[in-house]
């Protein structure tokens, strides 16, 4: 069995994201709010925070009222360029991306299965956008609440 893992921080960038798109509507949202509907750390959100801000996906807001907001709309992201400042390259193995890692990549059967399942993964990621996840969660909610 082939096991691609997703860290918690990558769990909680994507969360993180998804309510700042949803509660942030071009304001701020302050970690503390995040941290109590998504049940998380503040702590541990302010750690995730930072990669995804210096990745160009938040913006930091000082003072009363401040927080972190979303740079673009929810449908300009991808669920990709979330994960990837966090969790680096989502191939399932070294080799799937850079052949010189191993000296048997060009005789070895398996390296072609890699391959494929690191596009399988990438073409998901990379087509589902923060919209998409917040249409989920709206669903979700109402399901819950029906």
């Amino acid at each position: 069995m082939i096991a691609l893992k997703i860290s918690t921080k990558g769990r909680y960038a994507l969360r993180l994201m998804v309510d700042l798109a949803m509660y942030g509507q071009g304001q701020p949202v302050s970690l503390r709010d995040v941290a109590q509907r998504q049940q998380l750390s503040d702590k541990y959100l302010e750690q995730i925070v930072t990669p995804l801000a210096r990745a160009g996906l938040v913006r930091s807001v000082r003072g009363a009222g401040g927080g972190y907001l979303l740079i673009r709309r929810p449908e300009d992201y991808t669920v990709g360029e979330i994960l990837r400042p966090l969790e680096g390259d989502l191939a399932p193995v070294e080799c799937a991306t850079d052949a010189d890692f191993c000296s048997r990549s060009n005789q070895c059967v398996t390296v072609e299965l890699w391959q494929e399942i690191h596009r399988a993964v990438s073409q998901v990621v990379d087509r589902t956008t923060l919209a998409d996840l917040v249409e989920r969660q709206r669903e979700k909610q109402m399901a819950g609440n029906g």
